[in-house]
């Protein structure tokens, strides 16, 4: 089954907790603290692995979990760290973070890697929080949550060539003729579905490889007919090889088979549209085939066109040569703009606050932010001493000012997730 796109939920390991610890050794009444931290979480790293050619090992996974770190323990004894979770995803694959549609990775050769969800750290014990004033303190953490976040994966096949064009042009057969590869013939639509890879060597030993993309139909832009499912995979190709039907076999018009489909391209990426383009003209064993060529030749006088019967085998050794005369002067190039890379988004925070506090229905006031829900989930409220340091924690982010000056009173409930607190002196 090739499978070229997957949604999953990763869950990065949870930090081991810290040890609240004290020595209790024979004649030595007041020992110190011993407690030790937690380990690290495990990460969750994908990795490519040459021999994949489909996610399907990832299609029935809804979640993939990291494991917590081991908890630290007394006599300074520090947990261990988590194994790492490894992903192994086919040459090609992107990582796209669902919720903000920005490319987190793209996993192009073997052995590139990523990780995508870091793990927790371990909490700290109660000897990591000794200080000269406190130098035994009560206290200690929970490991840290480790990063939670819905990836979608795609594939986008790696070729240097790709075929494109409407349904049924002859596609398939060209890269069958030039190739080892095999694929599904048929006179149908959309015979298609899934991208053929072939690797064409010529008589130099020469090299490259060519994909049989899925026909394409307008609105594909927008999801008509196969949709991304083709344009997507257009976007590695160094090459955009366009075969039209110079025949006009099915009553096509080969004019407007063009036209269409470069507002397909353009509507989907001002990367893919910019590609380095040449016009198969195929079918030209047609009775009309040369008439059109004419008709196509005054409308799109710029472009380079190679003239071909595949049926009959001819002009093939000519496309071979040309594609791979072509491919020595073309580098590869970036696949997606900058705008679209997360590595390249920069969060500006500047006079903004890392929470928010509002009032529902009830008069209860609710605080949101990342920050403070780590510390909350870090705290052990069992002990006195780890609640005081949440609650200085708390004022010296200005969560108490904040309260205070959107109308607060003292005794009125506060809810931080799960956890209600009292707003007191």
């Amino acid at each position: 089954m090739f499978v070229d796109e997957v949604v999953i939920k990763l869950i990065a390991g949870k930090g081991g907790d810290g040890c609240t610890s004290f020595r209790r050794e024979k004649f030595i009444p007041f020992g110190g603290p011993n407690g030790g931290n937690g380990g690290k979480g495990s990460d969750i790293i994908f990795v490519v692995e040459k021999g994949l050619k489909t996610l399907v090992d990832l299609k029935y996974k809804k979640i993939i979990k990291g494991e917590k770190g081991v908890n630290g323990k007394g006599s300074n004894k520090h947990g261990a760290n988590a194994t790492d979770v490894i992903v192994k995803v086919p040459e090609g694959t992107t990582l796209i973070d669902d919720e903000t549609g920005l490319v987190i990775c793209d996993l192009v050769k073997e052995g590139d890697s990523f990780v995508v969800c870091h793990g927790g750290r371990g909490g700290r014990g109660n000897k990591a929080f000794a200080t000269q004033e406190d130098p035994a303190p009560k206290m200690s953490e929970y490991g840290e949550p480790g990063e939670e976040r819905i990836v979608k994966c795609e594939l986008k096949v790696l070729a240097d060539v790709g075929l494109i064009g409407m349904p049924s042009v002859g596609k398939s057969t060209i890269l069958s003729l030039i190739s080892g590869a095999n694929p599904k013939i048929a006179a149908y639509h959309f015979t298609t579905l899934s991208p053929n890879l072939g690797v064409v060597k010529l008589k130099d030993n020469r090299t490259f490889v060519m994909a049989d993309l899925p026909g394409l139909i307008e609105g594909a832009s927008k999801g008509a007919g196969l949709g991304e499912k083709f344009l997507k995979h257009a976007m590695r190709t160094r090459i955009i090889a366009h075969v039209l039907d110079m025949g006009a076999f099915e009553g096509r018009n080969p004019i407007e088979d063009y036209k269409a489909i470069r507002t397909e391209l353009e509507n989907y990426s001002n990367i893919l549209a910019k590609k380095k383009e040449i016009i198969i003209a195929n079918k030209m064993d047609l009775p009309n085939a040369k008439d059109n060529l004419e008709k196509f030749k005054k409308e799109y006088p710029d472009k380079e066109i190679i003239e071909l019967s595949a049926i009959n085998r001819q002009g093939l050794d000519k496309m071979i040569i040309l594609l791979a005369d072509l491919l020595l002067t073309i580098p590869d190039e970036p696949v997606f703009e900058e705008d679209k890379l997360e590595s390249h988004v920069i969060y500006k925070f500047k006079n903004e606050k890392p929470y928010t506090i509002t009032r529902d229905d009830t008069g209860v006031w609710i605080i949101k932010g990342a920050e403070i829900e780590k510390l909350l989930k870090m705290t052990k409220f069992q002990e006195d001493e780890s609640v005081q340091r949440f609650a200085r924690k708390l004022k010296g982010m200005g969560v108490e000012d904040e309260l205070e000056r959107l109308g607060a009173n003292r005794g009125d409930d506060v809810q931080i997730l799960d956890f209600m607190f009292t707003f007191k002196e």
